[in-house]
């Protein structure tokens, strides 16, 4: 697009100007990942059914999806006609995230729930496309416009999976552009210790290997703009073994960070996989980084499904492959973090219905396909559940094992 920073210049402008940081502090809070990446044909993105399925192609037999999403508050504006239908022939249609009433439903949903932000995901292998980047930036705009109606925070991720080292000065560009189109001025932006932050997600991962002389750059790129950084990092990073590249200089790469955030989702599948995490991993990590003036930040989740992702790549996957068990096992994450002394929480994802792990509402009734069973518990089930896990984190409930009462 043509005068890319004019045009986000002239949006944050429209949204108005922050006079005061509204969110000084990651410290209490529980927030939660934002993909933003589902696109449904007609929406005018003119993308398709971008992370649906194939394209014109998606059909019950052919999705990308796991879970069915709760869409009976959308309004009829918000809703695509999809291939899909009920049972008795009803028609089954889908929601896109480039409609802005239904981000700003999505951070309402945030703000009922007691969920204090989220961290949306910028892709940097999307940004590299001038198509793709006007679009992942439509929903940009539309996700800080509904943080600061619905009083959130807002966090831009950066995701470098699949981005060739020599590419990562773009990711640093792109920053830039965004800084000085505003996005550090919004009353939404999450700060940490007096700076803005920013997310950059994949360093140190053994299956997505780059050079460390480049994240040394990029990280110090970012942090001359004057942001704080968090970094997306392998489950095993402090012992340099299963998920995580073996080289020790990764941690001197890491002390350029401000807050760590290791990725555990499939790492683990049982309560009990969580308490053993909790006190082998988490507690020594956060002893690392407190004695390294670091903050820690702990990912959950409240369950994984990949099946029919899996399918149309020809791979097997069971259905429902990490149940969530009424929500017991994403509590049983957070009571694990909380005993390891976290005092934040990452819950992944909010939106992600095509790896099972959305906490948005979802279950009811499903149409005809291959969909996980939610239906023994509310819609909002795993939303109100997150919001009482920072309720627990600041104390305010007790952190027992036992699910809180609704």
């Amino acid at each position: 697009m043509r005068g890319l920073c004019a045009t986000l210049c002239c949006v944050w402008a429209a949204l108005g100007a922050a006079d005061e940081v509204r969110h000084p502090t990651l410290a209490g809070k529980v927030v939660t990942g934002y993909q933003g990446w589902f696109r449904a044909e007609g929406d005018g993105t003119g993308e398709g059914w971008v992370h649906f399925g194939p394209g014109k192609r998606l059909s019950p037999e052919a999705c990308a999806f796991d879970l069915w999403p709760d869409l009976s508050e959308l309004t009829p504006e918000e809703l695509r006609p999809s291939p899909f239908q009920f049972a008795d022939g009803r028609p089954a249609p889908l929601f896109s995230s480039a409609h802005p009433a239904t981000v700003r439903r999505h951070f309402r949903w945030m703000k009922d729930h007691g969920i204090d932000g989220a961290f949306v995901q910028r892709f940097g292998v999307e940004i590299l496309r001038e198509q793709k980047r006007t679009s992942v930036d439509l929903v940009l705009a539309h996700c800080a416009a509904a943080a600061e109606a619905e009083g959130r925070s807002l966090t831009v991720m950066y995701d470098l999976s699949g981005l060739k080292a020599e590419r990562f000065p773009l990711i640093a560009a792109d920053w830039r552009r965004l800084v000085a189109a505003g996005q550090t001025r919004r009353a939404c932006a999450q700060y940490h210790q007096g700076k803005p932050l920013v997310a950059l997600w994949g360093l140190g991962f053994k299956d997505r290997p780059a050079d460390l002389k480049e994240w040394t750059a990029l990280l110090t790129d970012i942090r001359a703009t004057g942001a704080a950084v968090m970094v997306g990092i392998p489950t095993y990073w402090r012992e340099l073994r299963q998920d995580s590249i073996a080289d020790p200089a990764l941690h001197e790469v890491l002390r350029l960070a401000d807050v760590l955030s290791p990725w555990t989702v499939g790492r683990f599948g049982t309560p009990a996989g969580a308490a053993k995490l909790g006190r082998e991993v988490w507690a020594p990590d956060r002893a690392w980084c407190d004695a390294r003036g670091k903050a820690y930040l702990p990912v959950i989740f409240p369950g994984f499904s990949w099946r029919n992702l899996s399918a149309l790549r020809g791979q097997e996957a069971k259905l429902d492959q990490i149940p969530r068990l009424g929500g017991r096992f994403l509590w049983s994450q957070a009571v694990a973090a909380r005993e390891a002394g976290a005092r934040t929480l990452y819950v992944a994802m909010f939106d992600e219905i095509d790896e099972g792990t959305a906490i948005m509402k979802c279950g009811g009734p499903r149409p005809v396909g291959n969909f996980v069973d939610l239906s023994d518990v509310p819609s909002d089930h795993y939303l109100w559940l997150s919001g009482q896990a920072g309720r627990m984190l600041r104390g305010e409930i007790p952190a027992g094992p036992e699910l809180p009462r609704r």
